[in-house]
């Protein structure tokens, strides 16, 4: 696939994600939305300082972005649901400690 092509569909991930429309995407990036409807159709590149601001939004690296790693998470990774049982077996004031730690792992992996 294309590098282009790549980046688009990780950023439409990443925005899904996050939980965040393309207008939001908008209005924080100081864009129009049909910007980010062109960037994540692949049809306009985005500038390395760009790519940076979306991947601080969206909470992944900027390596992830730019097509590095795995596609996708495998929920049938095993894993992941070794992780998942364990975590449904904590308390919710643990589960909110995990999910913290996670943030910073994330936030170090910039």
């Amino acid at each position: 696939m294309e590098q282009k092509l790549i980046i688009a569909s990780r950023l439409k991930e990443a925005r899904k994600r996050a939980g965040l429309t393309q207008g939001q995407v908008a209005t924080q990036m100081g864009l129009h939305r049909p910007t980010i409807s062109e960037i994540e159709a692949g049809h306009r590149s985005v500038a390395g300082e760009e790519l940076k601001a979306f991947a601080s939004m969206y909470e992944v690296s900027v390596s992830w972005l730019a097509g590095e790693g795995a596609e996708k998470l495998d929920p049938h990774d095993d894993r992941l649901q070794l992780a998942f049982r364990d975590l449904k077996k904590l308390k919710p004031e643990d589960l909110d400690k995990v999910l913290t730690a996670l943030a910073a792992i994330r936030r170090e992996e910039k």
